[in-house]
């Protein structure tokens, strides 16, 4: 990745950011910790990898990006808004009567989207479904799937991706957002996944760890993951919940929270 390009996706980053907060801001609350920690990574596969179209969005051999961790719906948005998949103006009507932009991603509301979430588990098992449909279409899309470390402790990603493993669905990437943070405390107390890495190698998937906010490893370990044909991929994003957002990575939990108009202006710098 040379210099132009880093430079460009962490201010586009910054800006997606900027985006999210204001979202959430202007409505009040919202699921802002898992929006803030995945939106480096989303960059990266919407700014300078993924084949798709906002002029053309149902196009056949697009790649698919599924967010199975559906609260992160806001970053989705953000980014989908920004390259102009639909009007900006429709980011202030998040979760309001009447909106195409419900709090989780809906593929029957919002243009761009390509799997409905929120049910915590069953994207991945969306994702794994169309990398074997494309496979057996021989369809060149690469299939992304977000899936949560909270929702990690859900039967069917497990049964998912023992399917994607048994199968050898190399066109499906599958990325972990493990900021170590749920709804209700750490997930270490909760229902801890450590070895996380160990448990989707047995799986039989190739398994790259790195830091979910360091735009140059993210797009190495995506070349990585490509160029490999014999597994199905697992990129482990160790991420910091509410990233970007101080108030957010201050609080005890940031997994959905109120924010006032004071703090998302004086955040954004948005006055």
């Amino acid at each position: 990745m040379d210099t132009t390009q880093k430079q460009f996706l962490t201010a586009k980053a910054r800006q997606l950011r900027d985006d999210v907060i204001e979202t959430i801001g202007r409505f009040g609350s919202g699921h802002i910790g898992g929006a803030m920690s995945v939106m480096d990574a989303l960059t990266v596969i919407y700014y300078a990898k993924a084949n798709v179209d906002p002029k053309n969005p149902k196009k056949a051999d697009r790649d698919r990006v599924i967010m199975s961790k559906g609260h992160a719906g806001p970053a989705m948005y953000a980014v989908l808004a920004d390259l102009g998949y639909f009007p900006k103006e429709w980011l202030q009507t998040l979760n309001r009567n009447g909106t195409n932009l419900p709090s989780h991603c809906d593929m029957n509301k919002t243009p761009g989207i390509d799997m409905t979430a929120g049910s915590l588990g069953q994207g991945l098992s969306c994702a794994v479904g169309m990398a074997l449909a494309a496979k057996m279409d021989k369809n060149p899309a690469t299939i992304y799937c977000f899936i949560g470390d909270g929702e990690s402790q859900e039967g069917q990603i497990w049964e998912a991706s023992m399917f994607a493993g048994s199968h050898k669905l190399d066109n499906l990437i599958v990325l972990l957002d493990y900021n170590k943070m749920q709804l209700d405390g750490p997930v270490a107390e909760i229902n801890d996944l450590a070895p996380v890495e160990d448990k989707w190698k047995a799986f039989n998937f190739y398994v790259q760890s790195i830091d979910g906010h360091d735009i140059e490893a993210i797009s190495n370990a995506i070349d990585n993951a490509k160029s490999q044909h014999e597994r199905a991929n697992m990129i482990v994003l160790n991420t910091v919940k509410g990233k970007g957002a101080s108030f957010a990575e201050a609080a005890a939990n940031c997994h959905s929270m109120s924010i006032s108009e004071e703090m998302w202006r004086k955040e954004t710098k948005r006055y």
